[in-house]
């Protein structure tokens, strides 16, 4: 189905581009251009660098260890049966004991897959970086603000988006994460920063001893722990070290109140053991899932990124790799169940999962506890990935390309959050996203 053909059908295109005015953090009046078509997107960078032949091909060991075993170990995303025998993704000695649906239709009958989508990167950073910005990571370092604007920046300054209605969750602060919820491009820039925090570190990890008791350090013979303190905030909301709770991210003085009262919250609710986690919670990715469903409770935001990374064990344990895998795709069912269960989100919530890169064809020489050889990620195997999108406005049962026939670009994901949300044509207008990138809408 053509673009205008299913606008027309689902009534997106009446009244032409006609969309009620936002008012910018500077109180400018402005109207983004574009027709909004979501009023919240959840998107989820999947989840570490993912092999396609174990993931979307559900090819389990077949493809891999030459062992004549496929099978579906996604069932919250993917159609397919699990694999019959050598299972250790699961719970239980061994991880004999695969962890049950929790979704009655998988995501790929809810909404539209895209069966082979390439890559811009073989890496994880480069991959994050076109996921966020849309363009090309080449010349992109480690420790440095991405080279064009983000998804964040787009939607605030073209949008209108407040500075808590954009939100980035990693899963953890390592690996320059926290450096790209902005960039350091002239026209845009942290003052359209969207809001970054990593649960598993603040409610789990340093944060926890630092903050949940909420201590009074005397400034002469307690300084050390109030300059730790401090440094632990900028590096969770402002990694370009402009200090406390967003403060140079545009966070209203309404909105910075909003952000301590929910990081007291999170407290509370670890301490009472409340956090809505998935049924198997035993990993970060896991937890850092269960966190972002609390964050959606509390502020409803108008766009959410998250990113999983424990597959990327595959580096040296194929069989962790698979239970993280696996783990991913429990952790999304939990999150799409939680998103049905929000008032203000059900029903119209979009959500949109890409994995950053893939996996090499070939393994490299380590072996793990079962003998299995484990893969990197540098060949063009790595560019072989995946996308996936459900929400009240995509075409169900929908599989479009697949091995043998890319279809779209990694960067595509940036553009369809910009046309759900309704800063397209302004993306486009600004020409600094990797050419042929495009909403997956007009793929369909």
């Amino acid at each position: 189905m053509k673009r205008r053909s299913f606008l027309k059908k689902t009534g997106l295109a009446a009244a032409g581009s006609a969309v009620a005015p936002f008012i910018l953090p500077s109180g400018r009046l402005f109207a983004a251009s574009g027709r909004r078509m979501a009023h919240h997107v959840v998107m989820v960078a999947f989840a570490g660098g993912v092999r396609q032949q174990e993931s979307y091909l559900r090819r389990y060991v077949d493809d891999s260890q030459g062992e004549p075993y496929p099978g579906n170990i996604m069932s919250n995303l993917l159609t397919g049966e699990a694999p019959i025998a050598k299972i250790v993704y699961g719970t239980g000695v061994g991880g004999i004991n695969p962890i049950p649906a929790l979704l009655p239709e998988p995501l790929e009958q809810l909404g539209t897959t895209f069966g082979e989508v390439r890559s811009l990167s073989a890496g994880h950073f480069g991959g994050l970086n076109s996921l966020v910005q849309g363009a090309d990571p080449g010349g992109q370092g480690l420790k440095q603000r991405p080279l064009q604007p983000t998804i964040f920046e787009y939607l605030r300054r073209h949008g209108g988006y407040s500075a808590t209605d954009t939100w980035f969750v990693g899963n953890g602060i390592g690996g320059s994460i926290p450096m790209l919820n902005h960039s350091n491009h002239p026209q845009y820039g942290a003052e359209y920063a969207g809001n970054f925090f990593a649960p598993t570190t603040t409610f789990l990890g340093p944060g926890e001893p630092a903050f949940a008791n909420a201590e009074t350090h005397h400034p002469e013979n307690e300084l050390a722990p109030m300059q730790k303190m401090k440094a632990f905030l900028d590096q969770q909301f402002n990694a370009d070290g402009s200090g406390g709770f967003g403060g140079g991210l545009n966070n209203t003085d309404d909105e910075k109140e909003e952000i301590k009262a929910f990081m007291k919250l999170m407290f509370e609710k670890v301490d009472n053991n409340a956090i809505n986690l998935p049924p198997v919670t035993d990993n970060r990715d896991t937890a850092t899932v269960g966190f972002t469903c609390e964050l959606l409770s509390h502020f409803k935001p108008a766009f959410t990124m998250v990113n999983l990374s424990s597959v990327d064990s595959c580096h040296s344990n194929f069989t962790t790799y698979l239970s993280a895998l696996h783990r991913a795709d429990h952790a999304v069912g939990h999150l799409w169940n939680h998103i049905q269960s929000i008032p203000e989100m059900a029903g119209n919530t979009t959500l949109i999962l890409t994995p950053e890169c893939g996996r090499n064809l070939q393994p490299n020489n380590i072996l793990d506890q079962n003998d299995w050889r484990a893969y990197d990620h540098s060949d063009e195997n790595s560019r072989r990935i995946f996308t996936m999108m459900a929400g009240p406005d995509v075409p169900t049962n929908l599989t479009i390309g697949g091995e043998g026939n890319p279809v779209g670009l990694v960067t595509d994901t940036m553009m369809t959050v910009c046309d759900l949300l309704g800063v397209m044509p302004e993306v486009q207008a600004a020409n600094l996203v990797f050419p042929d990138t495009d909403s997956l809408f007009n793929r369909i």
